[in-house]
């Protein structure tokens, strides 16, 4: 076997292959052999018939195409083996010569992962370190803020019989109409409302101030410009309440007796502590978390390597994916999307192209460093993440079958990589 390795711009290689007559001669017989056992030829079992009379049952043609396409697919691999060539994608393939009696060659033409020349990390790393728990500051009003959400989070509601106020728990019988007629999903019974939220019709909350339990009130008000429902935008409403039911917050107060009722404090000090020791680590969380985006993409600015375009547009896609899924958890439907913010999905990806470039380069970094470095996951540690990963799931034999857990596998020892290259910066 002849091999030809020619170097090409944007990370690219063309490899030419030749197969001498020994070698193409095989996968010709093998082709025959296959090819053989769909076929019938009387007073011989399937594939066992004589070549000769295999080949003009067939046709040469036939079995020529059938061994090119073995001897492509099986050559192929070793000379990557070979070569130590890392091809990404899927390559283009050119048959130059197919005969019998002649060699047999062709050409590939593949993206291939780029070489890459590498900052100085270590040093990068070095030079800007993370903030650590003990060099994190917690100030007081942030621990009364959370002090006083975990105080709101248990309040319990009173009914009474005065007039609604602001901070009052309200239900509410409503009708939406405009010019008479009822909209669509304009009416409701017994709907639950926060007066203050805001999480209604502005100024909505504001017209039940006042009304007691079983009083009505009918009044109108001009929707947003920018409410959701098109049809409803800027136009006037009325409507006709009827208050059902009025219940005055009653929360807690911050003592003792509040921490105790918590669990495992024994006094409102221990709660306070624990607050400020979550609200350390939530903060060096989130500081180890800028300074890894900040120093990767350090690296990445004085690291040099020429990205093929076939790994530029994967990251693109998986971007639109990752946007796609995004909008799903919010309600939002993708097609909907691009028609309010009037674009298509083409120049969604054109702007993400500088992004997806850089994501594609940190992605190569990181498992560059991680092979000098020989960082390495161990099977316990990736089937420790794996089931961390499937406990997530509330149903997971009901969904087990729709997901490639191959795939997931090979997702969670990357993760588990570039979490062993991130440490390894910290201490470098």
């Amino acid at each position: 076997m002849k091999i030809d390795i020619k170097n090409l711009p944007k990370s690219e290689v063309e490899i030419l292959v030749e197969l001498d007559l020994t070698e193409w001669g095989k996968f010709i017989d093998e082709a025959t052999k296959e090819l053989g056992k769909e076929v019938k030829i009387e007073g011989f079992r399937p594939g066992m018939a004589p070549k000769e009379m295999l080949e003009q049952k067939i046709g040469q043609g036939h079995i020529l195409e059938a061994a090119a396409d073995l001897a492509v697919r099986k050559t192929y691999s070793k000379v990557l083996d070979q070569k130590n060539i890392e091809a990404i994608g899927r390559p283009e393939v050119q048959v130059l010569k197919v005969a019998i009696g002649n060699p047999f060659e062709f050409k590939i033409k593949t993206a291939v992962l780029p070489p890459i020349k590498l900052a100085d990390y270590k040093k990068i790393a070095k030079d800007d370190k993370p903030k650590t728990k003990d060099q994190i500051k917690v100030e007081e009003k942030e621990i009364n803020e959370s002090l006083e959400w975990l105080r709101k989070s248990r309040t319990k509601y009173a009914t009474v019989l005065r007039p609604a106020q602001k901070g009052d728990r309200v239900e509410v019988d409503f009708v939406a109409k405009q010019e008479g007629k009822t909209i669509e999903n304009g009416e409701s019974k017994n709907h639950p409302l926060l007066i203050g939220e805001g999480k209604f019709v502005p100024g909505f909350e504001d017209q039940l101030i006042g009304l007691k339990e079983g009083e009505t009130k009918n009044f109108s008000l001009v929707f947003p410009e920018d409410f959701a429902a098109k049809a409803l935008a800027g136009k006037l409403i009325d409507f006709e309440t009827k208050m059902n039911l009025v219940q005055e917050p009653q929360a807690p107060e911050l003592n003792d007796e509040f921490a105790k009722d918590l669990g495992k404090f024994e006094n409102l000090e221990a709660l306070k502590n624990n607050v400020k020791d979550g609200l350390a680590m939530e903060k060096e969380q989130k500081e180890k978390e800028i300074w890894r985006a900040k120093i990767l993409q350090e690296i990445v600015k004085k690291s040099e390597m020429e990205l093929p375009e076939i790994l530029i547009q994967a990251e693109v896609d998986k971007m639109a994916d990752e946007f796609r899924a995004n909008l799903t958890q919010m309600g939002l439907v993708y097609e909907d999307y691009l028609k309010n913010v009037k674009k298509t999905e083409e120049d969604m990806k054109k702007e993400w192209l500088p992004k997806a470039k850089e994501r594609a380069q940190a992605g190569l970094i990181l498992r560059q460093i991680s092979e000098l470095e020989n960082l390495e996951v161990s099977p316990e540690e990736a089937e420790a993440e794996m089931n961390h990963i499937i406990k997530h799931y509330p149903d997971w034999d009901a969904v087990k079958s729709k997901i490639d857990m191959a795939s997931l596998l090979e997702y969670t020892k990357g993760r588990l990589k570039n979490e062993k290259v991130f440490e390894f910066l910290e201490k470098a």
